[in-house]
């Protein structure tokens, strides 16, 4: 350390406290004044200031002068030594614009510090902790809480946000500890009943019964005080910190899974293909592809630098991409809603780019960020639907190049949006003919085997990968993980469909007391009926509205159907009739 530093006293300048009282003017610039000559006259003091953008304006009135300008001489003539500290984007609002006060600075930029250094600070500072916490906290703890913090914390700075990592597995783990146990709140409950009965023998004045609830409660307290000695001598000893507890804070802040597979979750996981196809009838590449890569990721064996998967779904309209993505979102979260959806046909033009990241600055919408990169900066585990991409502008697809690599976008307001724990789903429709006609001889009428379907979906693979050349530059195709082309839909699978939509309806009929039975020959005529090369799927639920569920709302309406009988959903004499 140099001479001239051996010594000093470091003192913070604290000018809301400063600020704080004045009723007159010139009362604030008293207060700085007084503060500076003292600094002057002691000589070895090195004075503070945090936030050191608000001595611009601070204590400034009409006909005042703000702190700025009552520390620029001192400053300018060496007569104070001053440290302050402030952000990047506030010192360019408010210091820079002074020239005067910026040139009486050196600026230092102080970088984000290693893993390593931050490793280290929080080895300094966890004696302090366990103090505060009156717990340990485990070396493994602190290099979880340096690890998880920088792979899944992206919008905050090492060392702050591993410290508050660190912090807030401390508080849990002592919460945990500390939280009063069954028989305990039983006895609390039972004196809060009798304290009332009490009150109310009293106003009665029936007070033998008073004093008889009053020896009842003597009692009841006597126990609590044993109950909560027990329990502090069991708690005397709390349980260490571990990399378990900085996990579970990390999963709740983010919504990311990054704690240790439980035997449920293992489970669930292997048999996820099971759940998928619950949804979807007859994908069994595409399911079996997206399956595997969220085992992958949840093991932790991906990329930690890319997405979890990145997927191009291409196939006719109506056989299952949309409906995979739903069921994906379904069985990680719970919940089908929780897929980000991006309709592609809406970016058709060049500027809409902008929508997806931010409006640049001066724009209208500036501030309110990007609809892609908000949604995932608030949900970063996700699963991100791109539906129908070759309808989108060429810029779109280079915005999505940098997400597809490196799992990151800058939106316009400079923040790095993390895509490193998201699910990346494109669907196309390029091709679709070239299956279409490639298996133009397979549905119900015919006869060809497996083997000729297997040829035929071959052929038409890869047609559609040679358009899907010819549409795509070759360096969006190539960050891609998997590129499935979906089958068409069979006799079979559409069959299966439409009974699992007639389950669909017969649940919605049940909540209104009417039960739904359909024989094989009314489901396979629906299907025969429902069915359309071109168009998927997506027939068949015309087909149960119009043949199904139109007549059951009829014969409601009529009174033919009441609440208790059962709607029989049969085919007889070339058509489908439902009756009793």
């Amino acid at each position: 350390m140099p001479d001239e530093l051996l010594d000093k006293r470091i003192l913070s300048m604290d000018l809301s406290g400063m600020v704080a009282g004045t009723k007159y003017r010139g009362e604030f610039e008293e207060r700085i004044k007084k503060a500076l000559d003292e600094v002057k006259r002691d000589g070895d003091v090195i004075l503070f200031i945090d936030e050191l953008h608000t001595i611009v304006g601070a204590g400034s009135a009409e006909g005042a002068v703000d702190a700025a300008n009552i520390i620029k001489p001192a400053l300018g003539r060496g007569e104070i030594r001053c440290l302050g500290a402030t952000t990047l984007n506030e010192y360019r609002q408010y210091i820079e614009k002074d020239a005067a006060l910026e040139r009486r600075f050196q600026p230092v930029q102080v970088g984000e510090p290693s893993q390593k250094a931050t490793l280290e600070i929080l080895k300094g500072l966890r004696r302090r902790y366990e103090q505060h916490h009156k717990l340990k906290i485990t070396d493994e703890a602190l290099s979880a809480a340096v690890e998880l913090s920088t792979r899944y914390i992206n919008d905050r700075y090492l060392p702050d946000k591993a410290i508050d990592l660190m912090d807030e597995a401390s508080s849990r783990v002592r919460m945990e500890e500390e939280e009063p146990s069954p028989e305990l709140k039983s006895l609390e409950e039972k004196i809060a009943a009798l304290q009332k009965d009490k009150a109310a023998a009293v106003l009665a004045q029936d007070y033998e019964k008073a004093a008889q609830l009053r020896d009842i409660e003597k009692n009841y307290q006597e126990q609590v005080e044993m109950e909560r000695d027990k329990h502090r001598k069991h708690n005397s000893t709390h349980r260490p910190v571990t990399a378990e507890d900085i996990a579970a804070v990390v999963a709740e802040w983010t919504g990311i899974p990054v704690t240790r597979l439980t035997e449920d979750e293992g489970t669930r996981l292997m048999h996820m293909e099971d759940q998928l196809h619950v949804r979807v009838v007859g994908q069994s590449e595409a399911v079996t592809a997206v399956a595997r890569a969220i085992r992958r990721g949840r093991v932790g064996l991906k990329d930690p630098k890319r997405p979890i998967g990145s997927f191009l779904f291409l196939g006719p309209t109506g056989v299952g991409k949309t409906e995979l993505c739903k069921a994906l979102a379904e069985s990680m979260f719970g919940d089908e809603s929780a897929m980000i959806r991006i309709d592609m046909s809406e970016y058709m033009e060049r500027h809409t780019v902008s929508r997806l990241i931010g409006s640049p600055p001066g724009y209208v919408g500036h501030e309110e960020g990007g609809q892609l990169t908000e949604k995932v900066r608030r949900k970063p585990y996700s699963v991100v639907l791109f539906d129908e991409i070759e309808k989108a502008n060429e810029d779109v697809w280079n915005i999505l190049l940098q997400i597809l690599e490196d799992g990151r976008i800058t939106d316009s307001q400079g923040r790095t949006v993390d895509f490193k724990n998201t699910v990346i789903v494109m669907t196309s429709n390029v091709g679709a003919a070239s299956i279409t006609s490639a298996g133009s001889r397979l549905g119900f009428d015919s006869g060809e085997a497996a083997k000729d379907e297997a040829s035929a979906y071959e052929k038409g693979r890869e047609l559609v990968m040679d358009e899907l050349r010819r549409t795509f530059r070759p360096e969006f195709l190539n960050r891609i993980d998997d590129i499935i082309v979906f089958h068409r839909l069979t006799q079979d699978d559409i069959t299966e469909i439409a009974r699992r939509m007639l389950k669909a309806t017969e649940k919605r009929m049940a909540a209104m007391g009417v039960k739904l039975e359909a024989d094989d020959s009314a489901v396979n005529e629906l299907a025969k009926e429902g069915f359309d090369p071109k168009y998927g799927a997506r027939p068949l639920r015309r087909a149960i509205q119009n043949k199904v569920e139109d007549a059951v709302a009829e014969q409601m309406l009529s009174g033919g159907l009441k609440s208790g009988d059962t709607a029989h959903l049969t085919f007889a004499d070339d058509r489908l009739c439902v009756g009793k």
